[in-house]
């Protein structure tokens, strides 16, 4: 899991960024604080933590920009708590308010409950992961950007052997086998049908060009 940290303190920065990758998620600290949200765009994290003051522009115009384009959970840090701030961090699209000084287990304790609601992992664990995009075996669901999608039964098996073949091409013949399992028949044509659905399911949250096609070797995930 990806957290995008936007916090012009360094030192502060630096030390969740730490804390956080020790429980297992990867970080990235902004770089440059004109440029927030092509930062965010070009990262494409599954949550932010987000400053209310900064240079430039403060954290509620980022929340504001952000918002146009991803629904990904935003965890604002301030040291300004009064009910007026948390109503402005609310109002403008936050999902949670921490406030400064705060303890480093907390902070890590809301940011991976944060991601628990947010991206409905089954406690089985069983959830496949190519780039940002979070494939939940259990609940047949792919997650992106906060946006969720429901998939039919042959979409998530074609997810999942694409995912688990990560980099690799799958061929009509595999994903044939394995759509064939429960249904009744399964020919050239179903396959194409399914994986049209599916590519157009895939671009309505943003996942243009997700499935590609090798020509001569079949499809994979890119």
């Amino acid at each position: 899991m990806k957290i995008f940290i936007v916090e012009d303190d360094a030192a502060i920065a630096g030390a969740m960024a730490r804390h956080i990758e020790s429980w297992g998620c990867e970080t990235r600290i902004v770089s440059d604080f004109r440029n927030v949200l092509g930062e965010f765009m070009d990262y494409q994290p599954q949550l932010v933590l987000l400053d209310v003051g900064l240079p430039f522009f403060n954290g509620y115009h980022w929340c504001s920009q952000i918002r146009r384009f991803s629904k990904v959970p935003i965890i604002f840090i301030s040291s300004a708590s009064d009910n007026m701030n948390i109503v402005m961090a609310v109002n403008m699209g936050a999902d949670d308010f921490i406030a400064k000084p705060f303890d480093l287990q907390v902070l890590t304790a809301k940011v991976q409950a944060m991601l628990r609601r947010s991206y409905d992992f089954a406690a089985s664990g069983r959830v496949l992961q190519h780039r940002e995009a979070l494939l939940n075996l259990d609940d047949a669901s792919l997650s992106f950007q906060g946006e969720r999608l429901a998939l039919t039964k042959n979409e998530l098996r074609i997810m999942q052997v694409l995912m688990e073949n990560n980099g690799r091409a799958v061929s009509r013949e595999t994903l044939m086998q394995r759509l064939w399992e429960s249904d009744s028949f399964v020919d050239e044509n179903t396959l194409s049908v399914n994986v049209a659905r599916l590519r157009k399911k895939l671009e309505g949250v943003g996942l243009r060009d997700f499935i590609v096609t090798r020509k001569g070797l079949g499809y994979m995930v890119e």
